[in-house]
């Protein structure tokens, strides 16, 4: 029997989901596991006897004070399966008031020992306390700032140290909605359970991990909704937004894990009955299926039928003194991709110190402009295609005007037209018909021009600066929709420096001649207005031939800003929006470690972007460095990319904490030369 246990705790380190937890927390496959062989203690003993697990602190708020629960004449496995409700840990001083002081002793003991928040498993048998583990406490992304914190405050770690403590992963917990105020108090609770994880989820019912997996990878968002999970709804847990449980505690394998991922949780909600089998959930005397969508609150406990508005987190107090400390030991700059105002405001708010990349053709797709960009297109001769660009211009000049006001003096990087030109194209057959109406040609022409333009390979297309070598004039347009709009802004006391980035490039020529026909209008605008402003004119490095001939390239501009998500799709040969369908088969086989979409490959776009730092820099000692690509919120690529010298990453508003905190901690350990 006891070679047959020893056996069965290795064999666990292969099981399924074992490899999927050390690939969420990016655990070595090759440490392999450890068995300990030790003798019992039994806390199935009579009412003097118990077991139970207990935190330090609170995981979920970090709030100090002892938290936990137990079990009476029971063994440990009673009170993580949820099988029977456990009681709160602070009624044992008055069942054993002796075993309570030794072991709130204990803890504090230990928390002073370990500088850190601990988790305890313990057993009592027959009244005497035995301690069977501790080990550091998994919290939630809220509770690790806070216990993070209030021990500096304590004396127990300083600020580097505490900067050090926060995974910063974790702080994508923090960084979701919650349900507004709003709709809390218009809409009644129909149960209520246990807040096991805060936060909020808004999603359809999914009674199984395979089905909340399935919906998850269609873009459906799913709330987990089991009598109790288990080891074998991982997959399930981390596809879905949220899991409710109708069973189990405060520390059941639901609540630990949801805590341990940031998810929103609900357990222990008594007040509902989930049918697995039949797959339905009765609440308050109804049943509701998979078609159903439910609200749940993790901050209260409280479950919602229905989609309940949800809010974005205000990140003050606590969060916002520990982001201080981030701050102050950071000296790699954090900008975000936003493309509107609303999205540069959010940015803003979560601590972001400029934009990084502005996609102007986001901008295009709006009902009021498509039909003009749509009429540019097609347009059968310059007159035409002058006629509407002429009428977008000031619709661009406004767009870039509202977002400079909004960032002040922060850099701004706007990046030129990108993408194929296929995607404004018309589908419908009224759009079609209102076009050639408006452009006074024959339907069969526009639908023959339409088709003219389609591509076999769009994003290796005609795309980019592309569109700027066969039509000048829409680069023109917008380099003076861009210095209009900072010149309105000196004009109110805003003292802008634009930046305009040419994307695409590959060669030295074709970025050449595309600059100067921006520069010659730019030249142009400060003639009309009698008076000149600074700028900023780069491209973005996502070509790998580009990366290789960055000193020639580096010689003409100002900046590089390095566009990953092309450059690893260019490096590997991969279709980004394809290569989904078999990378689970690479990395389930080893094959690749992370997806290279998600984790920037160092070893070969990585070696890319160093080329193209040293040789850019050797050719120009003052160019600036960032980068756009979605890896620029990743936490081990922007390690990496602070040892490679960039002076700022850019990412979208939720992941600028994150990126902020991964350069800081970087910045600690393995700070660069000034």
């Amino acid at each position: 029997q006891l070679d047959k246990a020893i056996t069965a705790v290795f064999a666990s380190w292969n099981n399924e989901r074992a490899i999927l937890y050390r690939r969420l927390n990016d655990i070595d496959d090759s440490m392999g596991t450890a068995v300990n062989v030790q003798s019992m203690v039994f806390g199935n003993m009579g009412e003097t006897s118990g077991t139970g697990v207990a935190f330090s602190r609170n995981p979920a708020t970090g709030e100090n004070k002892l938290f936990g629960e137990y079990l009476m004449n029971a063994q440990g496995e009673d009170v993580v399966a949820g099988v029977r409700t456990p009681k709160e840990i602070a009624t044992l001083k008055d069942s054993l008031p002796e075993v309570f002081k030794q072991f709130n002793e204990t803890s504090e003991k230990l928390e002073q020992h370990y500088k850190d928040m601990q988790d305890m498993e313990f057993t009592i048998q027959e009244g005497q306390l035995f301690l069977l583990q501790t080990r550091n406490g998994k919290r939630t992304a809220h509770a690790a700032v806070k216990v993070a914190v209030d021990m500096v405050h304590e004396g127990l770690l300083n600020e580097k140290e505490a900067v050090l403590r926060i995974d910063p992963k974790d702080l994508d917990g923090l960084l979701h909605p919650t349900l507004s105020q709003k709709s809390i108090k218009e809409n009644e609770p129909v149960a209520k359970g246990l807040a096991a994880s805060p936060g909020a989820a808004v999603g359809y019912i999914a009674f199984t991990a395979k089905e909340a997996k399935k919906r998850a990878a269609k873009g459906i968002n799913v709330i987990l909704v089991r009598e109790e999970t288990s080891p074998e709804d991982l997959e399930g847990m981390v596809s879905a937004v949220g899991i409710l449980t109708a069973r189990g505690g405060m520390t059941s394998h639901a609540a630990v894990v949801a805590r341990g991922m940031g998810k929103c949780c609900v357990s222990g909600a008594h007040d509902i009955y989930v049918n697995e089998d039949e797959r339905f959930v009765r609440i308050d005397g109804k049943k509701y299926s998979d078609q159903d969508v439910l609200s749940i609150d993790g901050s209260t406990g409280n479950i919602y039928v229905g989609a309940l508005e949800t809010e974005n987190p205000k990140l003050e107090g606590t969060f916002g003194e520990f982001m201080s400390w981030v701050d102050k030991y950071r000296d790699m700059k954090v900008r975000t991709n936003a493309d509107t105002p609303h999205d540069a405001k959010q940015a803003l708010e979560f601590g972001a110190e400029g934009i990084g990349l502005c996609r102007t053709e986001h901008m295009f797709f709006k009902a009021d402009r498509i039909f003009q960009v749509r009429k540019m297109i097609l347009a059968h001769n310059f007159e035409t295609r002058k006629e509407a660009l002429d009428k977008i211009l000031p619709m661009q000049e406004d767009d870039f005007y509202q977002i400079y006001s909004l960032m002040g003096e922060r850099p701004v990087t706007v990046r030129l037209l990108d993408p194929p030109l296929h995607e404004f194209l018309p589908r419908g057959q009224e759009e079609i018909r209102t076009l050639a109406e408006d452009l006074n040609m024959e339907i069969s022409e526009v639908k023959k021009r339409i088709l003219d333009l389609e591509e076999v390979n769009p994003m290796l297309g005609f795309r980019g600066l592309r569109l700027g070598v066969r039509y000048p004039e829409i680069s023109k347009m917008q380099a003076r929709a861009i210095i209009q709009a900072a010149m309105h802004c000196h004009e109110d006391g805003i003292n802008v420096v634009p930046e305009i980035m040419i994307p695409l490039s590959s060669d030295v020529k074709e970025l050449a001649y595309v600059k100067n026909q921006v520069r010659e209008e730019i030249e142009k605008v400060f003639e009309e207005k009698g008076k000149k402003i600074d700028y900023l004119l780069g491209t973005m490095i996502e070509i790998p031939r580009a990366a290789i001939t960055a000193d020639q390239i580096g010689e003409i501009t100002d900046f590089f800003s390095f566009g990953t998500n092309d450059l690893t799709q260019m490096t590997f040969g991969l279709s980004r929006d394809d290569a989904g369908k078999f990378l689970d088969l690479y990395l389930d086989k080893d094959i690749f470690a992370k997806d290279p979409f998600q984790v920037l490959d160092q070893k070969g776009v990585g070696f890319l972007v160093e080329t193209a730092v040293e040789r850019g820099k050797k050719a120009n000692p003052n160019l600036h460095l960032g980068i756009c690509g979605e890896h620029g919120g990743e936490p081990t690529t922007v390690k990496y990319l602070y040892n490679v010298g960039l002076d700022y990453v850019s990412c979208s508003p939720f992941r600028v904490p994150i990126a902020k905190l991964a350069a800081a901690q970087e910045a600690i350990e393995h700070p660069r030369n000034k």
